[in-house]
């Protein structure tokens, strides 16, 4: 259903004053203690001395001047964070009382207020199996309500997942380590797991990289409700289901446990700390714990 502008500002509204609470109380300490202070940005170039680490000298303008220089680092006073969210179709499921989409834009602004409380800055970017939209990363209220505001009512292209290319994406645009959340369900195609891996490990090199799994759980079991037909939301593919089967049901379970094991497996292997998130679950718990682990 096609929502008003009033809607969508009557939305903005609520979801403001539910997460910046959130944030004010909850979340703001532990995201600085989690994420702060782990930037180092380059200061200056000065000549070696006894005692300096040898892993920073810079060996080019050592070269020029015949003399070992070394590079000097200071940690970043302020941080920025990019959001990377799914927008394709799979985020339209939910089976209680909230679809996927629902609760990834509500856990994205808590993070946007939480690092907006800590003088932050937050960028966005909109991904399907290409990158839909980029907004930059900058500061204030007004920055993080426009982000909400195209969180809730944003209409993505394709209706397709390939998290690679907006991991790509990222590492491309900023040159300047960043802590990044992933919001996504994860569930990109076989196909794209290789490419996948590549990108994480490129970016991963140099930025602070977060999973933030949202699923939901009739995505993991077929109930028995006899034969259903059923439709792939990013493909648009049919198929009837004969649900009433155990054989069908378990083999249904099967598949799925594997393809996430799979993806978590991949995350881990890139040291990606991720929280799985379920749509009738409390985000707040599992947000903290993630926090907490780091």
């Amino acid at each position: 259903m096609q929502q008003s502008e009033n809607d969508i500002l009557r939305r903005v509204r609520k979801i403001e004053i539910k997460t910046r609470g959130l944030s004010n109380e909850i979340f703001a300490g532990k995201y600085h203690t989690a994420f702060r202070g782990r930037g180092m940005s380059f200061s200056e170039v000065r000549e070696y001395r006894i005692g300096d680490d040898v892993r920073d000298i810079d060996w080019n303008v050592t070269a020029r001047s015949s003399k070992p220089h070394i590079k000097i680092y200071e940690e970043e006073r302020e941080l920025t964070m990019m959001l990377l969210v799914d927008v394709s179709a799979s985020r339209g499921f939910g089976s209680a009382e909230r679809m996927k989409q629902n609760v990834i834009t509500e856990i994205a602004a808590v993070l946007a207020f939480s690092a907006a409380q800590n003088n932050d800055k937050v960028g966005c970017i909109f991904f399907s199996d290409r990158v839909e939209k980029f907004i930059p990363p900058k500061k204030g209220k007004s920055h993080i309500l426009m982000i909400i505001r195209e969180l809730i009512g944003f209409k993505p292209e394709s209706s397709r997942t390939a998290i690679s290319e907006a991991v790509r994406f990222l590492t491309n645009v900023n040159k300047k380590r960043c802590t990044t959340f992933i919001l996504s369900d994860f569930l990109s195609p076989k196909s794209e797991q290789a490419q996948l891996e590549d990108a994480l490990k490129i970016a991963g090199s140099k930025h602070d990289l977060v999973g933030i799994r949202v699923v939901d759980r009739r995505e993991a079991e077929l109930p028995d409700v006899g034969i259903v037909e059923l439709q792939d939301a990013e493909t648009g593919r049919k198929e009837w289901v004969d649900t009433s089967s155990a054989r069908v049901r378990e083999h249904y379970a099967t598949s799925w446990q594997g393809r996430s094991e799979a993806m978590l497996e991949l995350l881990k292997h890139n040291r990606i700390d991720t929280a799985t998130i379920s749509t009738d679950s409390d985000y707040v718990a599992e947000l903290i714990k993630l926090f907490k682990q780091r």
